[in-house]
């Protein structure tokens, strides 16, 4: 099978191969009391180490397999992928509830995901998102709602969306590459996105908020976002658009904190970054990495986050193996073990399963150790208390073992949530 990125996986946004840079010192902890998160072995920390899954829904990536299914088929479905996390020795999923300014629960802010029924705004007769907690309570697993914030459709065309869909009023939307984004330079629209998340928050015990790596669209060459009438009505003071944007993208995730450390303190907030902050080239608090960075292409100050402790967890997105030439693994790791040191803030490693397969052009994805042999690194670094394995999918199908060899060499017991 040739090799698709995260991101093409998750609407098709191009692949990039790349790296990311690093924020600010300490300011202060989200909440009291001691270091949230699960440690790993042989980090003396007291919690047990996270062990979780991605479950992508948009373009039913993992779920469900297709739109249209019967409530009880997607249900089914659903159920089988929390017994795989189960089976597998995981004590956690992230579930996207919120792939596309749409919902997998009863919400009153955006219409029902296309995704269920194959049609938006439709009702799947169901409540996914209330049965997803209840079901994964049950079987002793976290449940982390994954929220996408400003991806509106992976198409162009607004007759498409539902005639009462948000995105529809004027200046909230911006067409990019093929397919529709919310405006993070309106304020309107970032308390939207939040009031839209946080209705999740207020109905479901839900364990945590999560959000992925999408915050201003990845790059397309020959593409212009057009956010030139709020930059003029809200930039002012700013030393350039690239500052204002990173401040749009810092507000949001700061007032998420607040208003989530209000609303449910015990609900914890975590952000899974593109795996590079900087590249060293751009800043010497970088990483020793080359490509693409969530700092300077995605104007997402993922360090600051973690060094101002905005979000309770980070989960890079490490989709690297080790010994890549321009970004890795055994690079970024330790970069990012550094960077959360003495922040309270947790770290789990995102690994790329998705790329393990025994038709990879790269020989290191074709070895079934590969991702063992990344667990078995990162537990060299204390900072790291867990992991997180892209995809369900792939969790369960297992194409070339290397989840198996993961839970034979490291997961030899369950371990209970944190």
């Amino acid at each position: 099978m040739a090799h698709i990125g995260r991101r093409a996986l998750l609407a098709g946004a191009a692949a990039v191969i790349a790296a990311a840079t690093g924020g600010p010192a300490f300011a202060g902890p989200r909440s009291s009391g001691p270091p949230l998160g699960g440690g790993a072995v042989g980090s003396g920390a007291a919690t047990p180490e996270f062990r979780g899954m991605w479950i992508a829904t948009v373009s039913n990536v993992d779920w469900p397999s297709r739109s249209g299914l019967s409530a009880a088929t997607q249900r089914g479905q659903l159920l089988a992928l929390l017994d795989t996390a189960v089976r597998r020795r995981l004590n956690a999923v992230i579930l996207q509830v919120r792939p596309a300014a749409d919902a997998l629960w009863p919400s009153p802010y955006e219409p029902w995901s296309q995704w269920l029924t194959g049609e938006q705004g439709v009702d799947p007769g169901w409540d996914p998102l209330g049965t997803a907690v209840a079901e994964a309570h049950a079987r002793g697993l976290e449940l982390h709602a994954w929220f996408n914030p400003y991806r509106v459709a992976n198409h162009a065309d607004f007759d498409r969306l539902v005639p009462e869909h948000p995105a529809r009023q004027a200046g909230w939307a911006v067409e990019y590459g093929g397919k529709l984004y919310y405006n993070p330079g309106v304020p309107e629209v970032r308390r939207f996105v939040q009031d839209a998340m946080l209705d999740a928050v207020t109905r479901y015990p839900l364990d945590a908020v999560h959000w992925d790596d999408y915050f201003y669209p990845y790059p397309v060459a020959g593409e212009y976002f057009d956010d030139d009438a709020a930059y003029e009505e809200h930039g002012g003071g700013f030393s350039s658009r690239a500052a204002w944007r990173r401040n749009n993208t810092d507000t949001l995730v700061r007032e998420m904190s607040e208003r989530l450390r209000a609303l449910r303190p015990a609900v914890r907030f975590g952000i899974s970054p593109f795996g590079i902050w900087r590249n060293s080239d751009r800043d010497p608090a970088g990483s020793r990495t080359r490509g693409l960075s969530a700092y300077d292409d995605l104007y997402a100050d993922t360090r600051k986050w973690v060094g101002r402790r905005w979000i309770d967890y980070v989960v890079p997105q490490a989709y690297w193996h080790i010994g890549h030439p321009t970004a890795d693994y055994a690079t970024l790791v330790p970069w990012w073990a550094r960077t959360v040191a003495g922040t309270g803030v947790a770290l789990y490693v995102g690994e790329g399963l998705y790329r393990c397969d025994a038709d990879s052009p790269t020989a290191a994805w074709r070895d079934p150790a590969e991702l063992s042999k990344h667990v078995r690194f990162a537990r060299g670094y204390p900072e790291v208390r867990g992991h997180v394995y892209f995809s369900a999918k792939q969790v369960a199908a297992d194409p070339n073992g290397a989840m198996a060899r993961v839970v034979a060499d490291h997961y030899g017991s369950a371990v209970p949530p944190r």
